[in-house]
This record gives structure tokens, C-alpha cells and sequence, in this order.
């Protein structure tokens, strides 16, 4: 019986370090993400950087985190005028992952607004 609760003991720390290496790296790689984001918006809030630049800046630090972001779904809005006014940020995605027996959907939205104070 001691035999069977030590194998037991080590298949359940086997399976706590195969979730975590899976999911850890992927949230990691979000909170990056989510970070350059609020970054971003809050940097490009006061310049007169288009909103197809910042896309296209966000979408290639997406790719250098492997977020499986399409460019599409990534949407930058600029209110007011360019360098006084607000800027939004969206960017909702969903990571797969296939643990055996049980596929998991992550769900995340790296989004965020920064205002320029009036």
C-alpha cells in the first residue's frame, strides 16, 4: 500500500508540473503583452503616430510573444485630435491548448484607454 501512495504522490506532482509548464508560459506571454499595450496607448496618446502604425506595432510585439492574435482583431481608436484627445486599444484573443483528454480555451483581452488629462 506505501508503494501505491508514493506512486500516486509522484504521477500527481508529474501532472501539476506538465499544467504548469503548459499554462505558465501563455500567461506570462499575456501579461507581456498587456503591459505593451498599456504602454503603448499611453506613449502614443500624445504623439501624432497613426492608428495603423500602432497596430502594426503591437501586432509585430504579438508575434514576437507568440500571441495568436489576427491583425483584424486588433483595433486601435483615436478620439479628439492627434497628440489631445484619448486612444483606445483592443485586443481580445483566445489560446488552445490540448492537454489530454481535456482542450482548454484560454480567454484574454490585452485592452485598454488612456485619456490626456483636459
Amino acid at each position: 500500500m506505501g508503494t501505491f501512495k508514493l506512486i500516486l504522490g509522484f504521477l500527481i506532482i508529474a501532472t501539476f508540473v506538465y499544467v504548469g509548464a503548459e499554462i505558465l508560459p501563455i500567461y506570462y506571454a499575456n501579461y507581456e503583452f498587456t503591459e505593451a499595450v498599456k504602454t503603448e496607448a499611453t506613449m502614443q496618446t500624445y504623439t501624432i503616430k497613426t492608428e495603423a502604425a500602432i497596430q502594426d506595432t503591437l501586432y509585430k510585439k504579438a508575434m514576437d510573444l507568440g500571441i495568436p492574435i489576427a491583425k483584424d482583431h486588433l483595433r486601435v481608436h483615436r478620439t479628439g485630435n492627434q497628440g489631445n484627445g484619448s486612444l483606445s486599444v483592443e485586443a481580445p484573443y483566445v489560446v488552445n491548448v490540448n492537454f489530454p483528454g481535456y482542450p482548454l480555451a484560454l480567454h484574454f483581452d490585452a485592452s485598454t484607454t488612456n485619456m490626456t488629462p483636459q
